[in-house]
């Protein structure tokens, strides 16, 4: 029942911020900071408390029961969206001065906090499926919040390839109904050697199919084309898109598929993992040459996050524990990494209203916190240590080079193009933020912070710290990762 009381808070509280309509600022930032710490403090007792039985909230058939369950996997994510969602909304207070009707963009935001949550906490595959298009409709008003033309056109963007990838995703739901006679997530699966035998071919057709339709929110080619559209949205919108729920709730469906439903042993050598880990090298390779050529800021971020979501489904695609333990690792690192990325993009657009690479230059006088954590962060995101980024990147190269497979040695030089590409992105713009005078248009500047507020520094403050800390300290986390991909932790 505490499970159900986690997910019922932030989703009464952000129905009730719609029917109160606060009058002020600060009392709306007080309801909305309320309620999503409360939830944190909710989910952390559930993760620290529960005993992984499951709770049945509904039965739709006798086979497709809405199950919450908490067990490794749930434990990692739901860990994470509850650390970033308290400092995403604090960020978010200051940012939204400058947007209208803030009220229903909190309102949806934290509803969005109960559907990512619910996705978590998911005990089969029916009820993520299920909560997985309920995050695509609270999440949509988000996207189309300036009600332009823009953001319109990326609202229908957004819907258009979610709800496709949904429909290939429920193939795979309806197979596995069909012929294991369950959904629940079981590591190892619930497909047996003599279903691969017997419907091998039919069953990895399928697997192919789910893989594109849930990848779909990770952006993987060729769904890929929403992300860099939903950029228009208002940047607390982009990062809780592109680092925390949306697509990280991608990359954690295709972890479920592969080793909770259908078997990572059953799928290991075959040619469905075959399609699925080239479609991820692709996507790794593809993501960071456009984030090279894009100079819009906030775009560029976002052909980076299509790359960097990649990683995590190429670790998936492995098809080994390693491989698992790669991918949880950079699904936390890399949340923690570009929510920072991004928050600065919006600092600088708020502060300055520059959007763009070019218009970067001689920032690091006039902005130094902001473009401080831009560096650590993009230093990171590169993968040179000792910060957290090279941890997660170590363990997926690390997996793949004992992979075995010849694509593992393609997976491999995936990343390191990557690596290479993402130096290019992140130092073209970081460069010119130190080594070059401000442009003629932002000369006024000079002389001035122009750094946020504390609503939004302290975020970029903690965010920094968690990425040298990730670093510096990462033992603990890769041991929980490598229990949690063993099975030791339920």
């Amino acid at each position: 029942m505490l499970i159900l009381l986690t997910l019922l808070v932030p989703l009464v509280g952000g129905a009730l911020l719609g029917v109160m309509r606060p009058k002020t600022n600060a009392g709306r930032a007080w309801f909305v900071e309320a309620v999503v710490i409360a939830t944190s403090i909710l989910v952390w007792t559930v993760l620290l408390t529960d005993s992984g039985e499951p709770f049945i909230l509904y039965h739709l058939t006798n086979a497709l029961p809405l199950t919450f369950r908490v067990d490794g996997m749930s434990r990692v994510f739901a860990g994470l969206v509850s650390l970033l969602w308290p400092i995403a909304s604090l960020y978010g207070f200051e940012y939204m001065h400058h947007e209208e009707r803030p009220t229903p963009f909190f309102m949806w935001y934290t509803i969005s906090y109960a559907a990512t949550l619910a996705i978590a906490f998911a005990g089969n595959l029916c009820t993520l499926y299920v909560f997985y298009e309920c995050l695509t409709l609270v999440t949509l008003p988000l996207v189309i919040h300036k009600k332009d033309a823009a953001s319109i056109r990326a609202g229908r963007k957004y819907l258009t390839y979610s709800i496709t990838g949904a429909a290939f995703a429920f193939i795979a739901l309806v197979v596995l109904i069909f012929l294991a006679g369950s959904t629940e997530f079981t590591l190892g699966g619930v497909v047996t050697t003599e279903m691969m035998n017997t419907r091998g071919g039919l069953l990895l057709t399928v697997f192919v199919l789910a893989f594109i339709g849930f990848g779909t929110k990770a952006a993987v080619f060729p769904m890929h084309a929403w992300l860099p559209a939903a950029s228009v949205a208002p940047t607390p919108v982009t990062a809780l898109l592109h680092a925390v729920a949306v697509v990280n709730a991608g990359a954690y469906a295709v972890l479920r598929l592969i080793y909770y439903s259908f078997g990572a042993e059953n799928l290991f050598g075959t040619w469905a993992q075959a399609i699925v880990l080239c479609l991820a090298c692709f996507t790794i390779v593809f993501g960071s040459t456009m984030a090279v050529r894009e100079q819009h800021f906030k775009r560029r971020l976002a052909w980076s996050t299509i790359s960097n979501l990649s990683y995590m489904l190429m670790g998936a695609a492995l098809m080994t524990e390693g491989g698992m333990v790669g991918s949880l690792s950079h699904l936390v690192i890399h949340g923690v990494i570009k929510i920072t990325l991004f928050y600065c993009a919006g600092a600088i657009l708020v502060r300055t209203g520059k959007e763009y690479v070019q218009d970067l230059r001689g920032f690091g006088k006039v902005m130094p916190l902001t473009c401080a954590a831009y560096v650590v962060g993009g230093v990171a995101l590169t993968g040179i240590p000792p910060l957290a980024g090279f941890v997660s990147k170590w363990n997926l190269l690390t997996a793949a080079a004992d992979t075995g497979l010849v694509l593992g040695t393609v997976a491999v030089l995936a990343l390191i193009i990557s690596a290479v590409l993402t130096a290019i992105y992140i130092f073209t713009a970081v460069l010119p933020m130190y080594g070059r005078p401000l442009n003629a248009e932002s000369a006024a500047l000079e002389g001035f912070n122009r750094d946020p507020g504390w609503q939004m520094k302290l975020p970029l403050v903690l965010l920094m710290i968690a990425i040298v800390a990730l670093g510096l300290w990462s033992t603990p986390l890769v041991t929980f990762l490598r229990s949690v991909a063993a099975g030791l932790i339920q």
